[in-house]
């Protein structure tokens, strides 16, 4: 596969080719090293589609993982305790989810609410998502995890590897692509969500 587009939000690509490069050559050849083809194994039951054969998101996340892996890039789980308190939230971010708890309930909170979050990939505090999933799934990925992640210490940059909209024609509907999230992240402006991204468009 090769990388067709890429976005670079708040310096996200400056910053890895600056800080990382190398490790940015090694996801360009997790990409280079999966033939997209191969996972031509999905069977369209779709109306306009029937009996076609579609790349499978399984498949190709299955290949994803294995590549990554091999390059000793592994998952990564924050924990956190939820607050409401805008001032007690900021304090306790950078905290380990042990010191956070305590922390809130010594500040008050009865019963603090357990939470986390995981992502695929992360390697030297980078996070890397490859999302063949549907529109919300990488929402979330840009304005929730990627920027936990980042508040919280754990990474210094999110990386988002999507689909073309070339590539998504050829996949079930309703997955998202790369064109529609970008476009989606451009109308919030330029310093929104506040952590630097790198997102990837990859096709065939």
């Amino acid at each position: 596969m090769k990388i067709a587009q890429k976005y670079s939000h708040l310096n996200g690509e400056e910053y890895l080719i600056v800080h990382h490069n190398k490790l940015y050559k090694e996801i360009k050849n997790v990409i280079k090293n999966i033939n997209a083809n191969d996972f031509r194994t999905k069977v369209s039951k779709e109306k306009r589609k029937i009996g076609n054969k579609l790349f499978s998101p399984i498949d190709l996340n299955k290949a994803f993982d294995k590549e990554f892996t091999k390059k000793n890039w592994s998952e990564s789980r924050y924990n956190y305790y939820i607050t409401l308190n805008r001032e007690l939230m900021e304090k306790s971010v950078l905290m380990s989810a042990k010191e956070q708890k305590q922390f809130l309930v010594d500040n008050g909170e009865k019963e603090p609410i357990y939470s986390y979050n995981q992502t695929d990939f992360v390697k030297e505090k980078l996070a890397v998502e490859v999302q063949f999933g549907k529109y919300s799934f990488v929402a979330y990925d840009l304005f929730v995890k990627h920027m936990l992640f980042y508040s919280g210490g754990v990474i210094n940059l999110g990386i988002e590897i999507l689909p073309t909209k070339k590539m998504q024609s050829e996949m079930s509907s309703g997955v998202a692509y790369y064109e529609g999230e970008v476009y989606n992240v451009m109308r919030q402006g330029r310093n929104n969500p506040p952590v630097p991204l790198l997102i990837l468009g990859i096709e065939p």
